[in-house]
């Protein structure tokens, strides 16, 4: 068994990689503002929270208060960075540059720090329709800087991702069956390039395997990580 460390893993992919690592028999902790998801109520579990959910240590923490959970980094085997945002809400501390980057920054440098072997960060292969440009600049910053640590480093540049059981909640439920009928129909979905529709399950797949495995680290892109092989490339793009 290994120990995989989920920050942002209350989010839509971060929540994804806590499932798939708690169903394949990982010990999984989740490190978010808000701690444990609401998961709301199923007719299965009176309370709504299905049963791999009771196999994460749900954290609640800041990223940027490290000190509340470096404690959990150790004996980790990797960790998968899943935080981001696509607008700015500076009431709320939410800056692109500062979520989208610095965070990925410090999680990796915390790692580090700690002896993770492996360090899994969900990037992106373009920057979001009415988003900032600081979105994709600010996580091209971290990319570079976290291929600079001592711990190998897996970059993941998805485009957008869809859901099946829950939308992605950047998107309309409308947008979010379009983009998986698309994805579905491979022929097609290859036409996008890095636009390519990916579904959830395999973002999150790929991100929780290259954080446990430290020879997988490299760039995975669009077609890497919609491909039957984890071959990353090699060219920094």
């Amino acid at each position: 068994m290994s120990r995989v460390l989920v920050t942002g893993g209350n989010g839509f992919i971060g929540k994804e990689v806590c499932r798939l690592a708690a169903e394949r028999g990982h010990e999984v902790v989740s490190v978010s503002r808000s701690g444990r998801p609401d998961f709301g109520t199923s007719k299965s579990n009176s309370d709504g929270e299905p049963a791999w959910a009771t196999q994460v240590r749900w954290v609640s923490a800041s990223v940027f208060e490290p000190r509340r959970w470096r404690g959990y980094l150790e004996g980790c085997t990797g960790v998968v960075h899943s935080i981001g945002a696509i607008d700015d809400t500076p009431k709320e501390g939410i800056v692109l540059e500062r979520i989208n980057g610095d965070a990925a920054i410090l999680a990796g440098l915390e790692a580090e720090r700690a002896g993770v072997r492996s360090f899994s960060f969900v990037s992106a292969s373009t920057t979001p329709p009415d988003a900032r440009e600081a979105y994709l600049t600010a996580k091209r910053r971290a990319e570079r800087e976290l291929v600079d640590l001592d711990l190998s480093v897996a970059r993941l540049r998805p485009g957008p991702v869809y859901g099946e059981d829950e939308p992605n909640p950047h998107f309309s439920r409308v947008t979010n069956r379009l983009l998986r009928e698309l994805g579905e129909r491979e022929r097609i979905a290859r036409r996008f390039g890095d636009v390519r529709p990916l579904p959830l399950e395999r973002v999150a797949g790929v991100a929780l395997e290259t954080a446990l495995d430290p020879e997988q680290e490299g760039l995975y892109d669009v077609s890497v990580i919609g491909g039957a092989r984890l071959v990353p490339i090699e060219t920094e793009a």
